[in-house]
């Protein structure tokens, strides 16, 4: 589950990046809940893993953090449509 969150993690980072085009912001609406999966996927692969190997995981977290953080700041900056 650890390699699923950070390979959500970058394609949602990915998506991230297409929605701050103009014109393309509402493809935060598709990117942060896409995001929000991926979030949830790493915290549960984070409780599951031992101490020492939690390192993937909390990657998984960070990526998907940021990317639907940022998507939903454009969003707001955006009006929710552009």
């Amino acid at each position: 589950m650890a390699i699923v969150s950070v390979v959500i993690g970058i394609l949602a980072l990915l998506g991230m990046f297409v929605g701050l085009v103009p014109c393309l912001g509402w493809f935060n609406w598709l990117n942060i809940p896409f995001a929000l999966v991926g979030l949830i996927l790493g915290f549960v692969a984070h409780q599951g893993a031992p101490i020492g190997a939690r390192s993937l995981p909390t990657a998984g977290i960070a990526l998907n953090a940021v990317a639907a953080g940022l998507g939903a700041i454009r969003l707001v900056l955006g009006l929710g449509i552009f």
